[in-house]
């Protein structure tokens, strides 16, 4: 029998250990980015897995705080006619983390073992050609420094649905249920056993897999956070001391009237009186 809402679900974990623990790391977080602008290291981190099983959640409170000049999430449409044309890794690779920088890809070159493999948006030979290149290519992005850390976030099949079904009436999250999402609940097994083969073949030591568990997206992100900020050798930086000047006193400068300026309307104030 599931718990009644006023009940706390052990399953899962409570808002005010939740907000406690996300507040510490993305301070961490914080502390890391110093560290990667600092030291001119390149972090990528790539984001997969089933619909619905929380990625985007994750990565919005991994950048939250971060400086987005030097962190930015990466989240590819539908390759242009162009884009089709080049060899298939060519539109990543123009997006990788320079020095200095860390890049969340949501969803990535994975893209061809899953969605394009299971809906035949690519043929078997550009599949199987993947399978061949990604592991190396990955292999020399490590070799080269980049520190890569690849998540799968794993949800079950009643959950996704339930998921799918709250954004049906959530006018904030319609947009979310695309066809491709729809298809993912008529095609779960084939997009398990892609899964299972893509992971055979891409699960190498020098960049493995971890898998998130994601029944609970609360203790997914903290899972998440968590484990980025151990697979980033970061070390406190302490920042330069800052010291505000005095603001000097005013001298003869008059503003021009209000009236020759337009200004947004004040909705709150008709929220104050209510």
């Amino acid at each position: 029998m599931s718990p009644k809402k006023h009940e706390l679900d052990p399953r899962k974990l409570s808002k005010g250990a939740y907000e406690t623990e996300l507040q510490r790391l993305q301070i961490e977080l914080v502390q890391m980015q110093q560290w990667v602008v600092q030291s001119g290291a390149r972090v990528l981190v790539i984001f997969e897995g089933r619909d619905a099983a929380g990625k985007g959640g994750s990565i919005k409170r991994v950048t939250q705080y971060l400086n987005p000049r030097s962190a930015r999430v990466v989240a590819l449409p539908a390759p242009s006619e162009r884009e089709r044309g080049q060899w298939y890794f060519q539109r990543y690779i123009e997006r990788l983390p320079a020095a200095g920088e860390i890049v969340l890809m949501d969803r990535s070159w994975y893209n061809r073992a899953g969605v394009e493999h299971v809906l035949g948006y690519c043929s078997n030979e550009e599949y199987d050609r993947f399978l061949r290149q990604v592991p190396i290519l990955e292999r020399l992005l490590v070799e080269d420094g980049i520190i890569l850390v690849k998540y799968w976030f794993s949800v079950s099949d009643d959950e996704q649905q339930k998921r799918f079904k709250s954004r049906l009436n959530d006018p904030m999250k319609r947009w979310k249920l695309s066809e491709t999402d729809l298809m993912s609940i008529v095609e779960w097994e084939s997009y398990s056993r892609a899964k299972d083969a893509m992971f055979q073949v891409t699960d190498i030591p020098e960049a493995p897999w971890w898998t998130i568990e994601s029944e609970d997206k609360k203790s997914a992100r903290i899972n998440a956070i968590s484990h980025l900020l151990s697979q980033v050798p970061y070390e406190k930086v302490e920042p330069e001391p800052i010291e505000l000047p005095d603001r000097p006193p005013a001298d003869d400068y008059v503003r021009p009237a209000r009236e020759l300026y337009k200004y947004v309307p004040d909705h709150a104030s008709e929220l104050k009186s209510r």
